[in-house]
């Protein structure tokens, strides 16, 4: 499904990732930790992942609807709590749309990929390579 690649030298903390479609972006550390602020820092990327998941797939659902939903905009916030991670996700909706509709929408909001990937957790298997 999906695949990428993280590259990382010499230079603290700058590393290149490469994914699907040719796509690249830099992600970093900011200054106060020892990086460049070159790019968003890791949890960055992942609140950018859970949002995006969450804006395209409320997008995709209510244009098969046909409702009238003008934008999503999607504030994420990332803390730990006693050892455990907590992500803040407020959306806004804007369009004409019921109060039913927003509760629906709602509900698919709790449902996304990475909503799911994330509540569930995923099995990560680590192995070196040989070169």
């Amino acid at each position: 499904m999906a695949r990428a690649n993280a590259h990382i030298g010499t230079t603290n903390f700058a590393t290149t990732i490469r994914m699907g479609g040719g796509r690249t972006l830099v992600a970093d550390e900011p200054a106060a930790l020892g990086g460049a602020d070159a790019g968003p820092a890791p949890y960055d990327l992942l609140l950018a992942s859970l949002g995006a998941c969450t804006a395209i797939t409320l997008r995709m659902y209510a244009e098969r609807k046909q409702w009238s939903l003008q934008a999503v905009d999607i504030d994420l916030h990332h803390v730990k709590v006693e050892n455990r991670s907590k992500i803040e996700r407020v959306i806004t909706l804007t369009g004409d749309l019921s109060a039913d509709q927003r509760a629906r929408l709602a509900d698919i909001a709790e449902r996304t990929p990475v909503t799911l990937t994330l509540k569930a957790g995923a099995d990560i298997a680590t192995r070196l390579s040989d070169g």
